[in-house]
């Protein structure tokens, strides 16, 4: 729909619809909601394709309808005030603190699933940052790359194994816009890959105040065999890898300073980015600066998080791969082949292979993990790099992740909490004083909300069911796997996450038969919801989600076991807003932090974890439940074992009667203690909000002096 074909009384709905602020503002949302409530759903709440085909008569009564009008000025004056940013935190507290932006490199971006330009929870960590950013003022502009594949889209056969298929990304129908060079070209800039050129060109996404550009190859004047580069994140090849790395660590650079922009702070959210360090580093040998005082300006005006605590994880290339596109990279930084593999080393050691993260972590001021426990992994695994000290004094500390609590709260809940915390609830939700208020809202209306959450989570999964088998006609035993029999009133588990060996998603069912017990009671029963994604390559990840499934469609286990189909953002909302407990179960000490854990005690899910990553910190004793918190390392061998044991018995003797004992008017007043001191000693804690200024006041004010 163009704007000609808008009325001009609604003109600037497009502007709107193009600005992914709609995403977490449900006043936005509740405005395409009115428009045309047929066309937001079957267009998956996607404004942009919405207005596409929407017809001009739906436009024009919604032009002279009072009620519709009201909610239009509303939001647009709400929009208009956000991005002004005249009160906004940073602004307020920061205003001198930077001369440029903030520059966020990032291999993924999750905004919103009408944009599925990535995997999981990096690009959701990132896509917050960015909404956070917008929120509180601080002038960020972030690079990644335009996937118009995306990830791929997931179906599990008959036989229980996934398949994996992509779908090509209609430009037309996404909240994007081509970004062109100053003088009206389609390619931005320019990158060498070996003896070829590669024209890059870019899309900008709006988050509110915060630009988002990812990088695009799909361009007529490259060789075909590059265009499809930037198609599909993680390539496993690892030649065309190392190619997406140079585009986006070397191209990113070059096309922020086509574009004018002038970056205060540089800040690389994994090793993917680390070129990114050196390209800057080539900048000032060029202007005549000498190679040691270029790397000295480089490392200070820079911020390095790695989210890695396993070295499986971190990317590590081959010598020849390097020989092949940085032979004449190394010497226009006017440095020799072995300085430059030096920088890659994990170590002391004589290996060619070039580390990534230890590239980033040599060249970055500002080095951190995401959290506490975290960061001890990672001076651990990142000692060699600094020999001469103690473990304790390597220079790597850490600033916990959060999450976006705007894009994460259920309105419902949203709506709840303004009734007893105050209508600037949301503004405030980093202090811990606001939460105090919790106590104000009485039982009966957080468990009816709570109660109302999970209908909608079961009506979600139905739907989805309903569509596969209009769409493929699948037999019973499928669409028993996909929820045919979930039970709105039965304690329901979630298990949403990657599907991988380390997370053990088969643990809970080490003791089949005793764990069919839990489940099948007839007066206190249990339903697990699994959903998430094998990597395509990960063929022993791909066996337990087989294994999952083939469990589901057991008729022993009466439907209680589902497994969700094509995990995404939409889905991810539904069930960290619907189900009872959240569990999660890593192996120790490799889950560096976690985020769904924290959306799912946003809106009052208990919690059940390993004491990994952020649950260490997180976990207080009467705000779910620790697995094994007393765990010691001469129990290694008997992990799976042990584990499984303290989650039945917390099932039986904890989880279940706390649950199912309830007052004469049907309220676990016990549950939901624990649900608001989940909610008040997490939410303040591990939002972005908290996150993102303990990044501004620790980290890059320390890079911008």
């Amino acid at each position: 729909m163009t704007d000609s074909k808008i009325p001009e009384r609604i003109g600037r709905i497009n502007e709107l619809a193009n600005n992914l602020w709609w995403s977490w503002h449900e006043e936005a949302r509740q405005l395409f909601r009115a428009l045309d409530y047929p066309l937001w759903r079957a267009s998956s709440h996607n404004p942009v394709k919405e207005l596409r085909e929407v017809s001009p008569d739906t436009l024009q009564t919604a032009a002279n309808d009072p009620a519709f009008l009201s909610l239009y000025d509303s939001v647009m004056s709400a929009f208009d005030t956000d991005m002004s940013a005249r009160n906004a935190w940073f602004t307020t507290n920061h205003s001198n603190l930077l001369n440029g932006p903030v520059a966020y490199f990032s291999m993924e971006f999750a905004i919103h699933n009408s944009l599925p330009v990535y995997a999981g929870g990096l690009g959701i960590l990132a896509g917050d940052i960015c909404k956070e950013a917008s929120d509180l003022g601080l002038p960020l502009v972030a690079v990644g790359f335009m996937y118009p594949q995306g990830y791929f889209h997931q179906h599990i056969s008959l036989d229980g194994w996934q398949q994996e298929s992509c779908q090509e990304l209609n430009f037309e129908e996404v909240p994007i816009n081509r970004v062109f060079s100053p003088k009206g070209e389609t390619a931005v800039t320019k990158v060498e890959l070996g003896d070829v050129v590669l024209a890059i060109g870019v899309w900008q996404v709006r988050v509110g105040r915060t630009n988002i550009y990812l990088l695009d190859t799909y361009l007529e004047e490259n060789p075909v065999k590059y265009r499809e580069l930037s198609a599909r994140l993680y390539i496993a090849d690892q030649e065309l890898r190392m190619q997406q790395e140079i585009v986006l660590g070397i191209g990113g650079v070059r096309v922020l300073r086509t574009l004018g922009i002038s970056p205060t702070v540089w800040h690389a959210n994994e090793g993917h980015t680390a070129f990114m360090m050196l390209e800057r580093i080539r900048e000032e040998v060029t202007k005549g600066t000498s190679f040691a005082e270029a790397m000295s300006r480089v490392h200070a005006r820079t911020v390095f998080t790695t989210h890695t605590p396993v070295l499986a994880g971190h990317d590590i290339f081959p010598a020849q791969l390097v020989e092949k596109y940085f032979s004449g990279y190394w010497e226009s930084l006017g440095i020799d082949r072995e300085t430059f593999f030096s920088f890659g080393q994990q170590d002391g050691s004589a290996t060619r292979a070039f580390n990534m993260t230890a590239l980033a972590l040599r060249m970055a001021d500002q080095r951190c993990g995401v959290s506490r426990l975290h960061e001890k992994v990672t001076r651990r695994m990142w000692h060699g790099l600094w020999p001469d000290v103690s473990e304790d004094q390597v220079p790597i500390s850490h600033v916990t992740n959060g999450i976006h609590v705007s894009s994460w709260i259920a309105p419902e809940l949203y709506n709840l909490f303004e009734e007893h915390l105050g209508e600037d609830w949301v503004k405030e939700h980093d202090d811990n004083r606001l939460w105090e208020r919790l106590l104000n809202i009485p039982d009966h209306e957080l468990w009816a909300v709570r109660q109302r959450l999970k209908r909608k989570l079961v009506g979600a999964i139905r739907e989805r069911m309903r569509s596969r088998w209009v769409e493929d006609d699948v037999p019973w035993g499928q669409m028993l796997a996909m929820g045919a029999l979930l039970d709105p009133e039965a304690l329901t588990i979630g298990f949403a996450r990657r599907f991988t060996e380390y997370k053990r998603p088969t643990l809970i069912f080490r003791e089949i038969e005793r764990f069919k017990r839990i489940i099948n009671n007839q007066w206190h029963p249990v339903q697990i919801i699994f959903a998430g994604k094998s990597h395509p390559a990960d063929f022993p990840s791909k066996d337990l989600l087989h294994q999952v499934y083939a469990l589901a469609t057991d008729r022993e286990f009466q439907g209680r076991i589902v497994f969700v189909e094509d995990y995404d953002m939409h889905m991810a909302r539904y069930l960290v807003h619907g189900v009872d407990l959240w569990l999660n179960t890593p192996r120790r000490l490799q889950e560096a932090c976690g985020t769904s854990g924290m959306k799912a005690s946003l809106n009052g899910v208990l919690h059940m974890s390993i004491p990994d990553g952020w649950w260490d910190e997180g976990y207080n004793g009467t705000n779910g439940w620790a697995l094994n918190s007393d765990f010691g390392e001469s129990k290694r061998g008997e992990e799976d074992e042990l584990d499984a044991e303290a989650l039945y018995r917390l099932l039986e003797e904890e989880v279940v009667p706390l649950y199912y004992t309830r007052d004469r008017s049907g309220v676990p007043y016990g549950w939901i203690r624990l649900v608001k001191e989940g909610i008040r000693s997490i939410v303040p804690i591990f939002c972005m909000r908290r996150m993102l200024k303990e990044y501004t006041e620790r980290m890059y004010k320390t890079a911008a002096k």
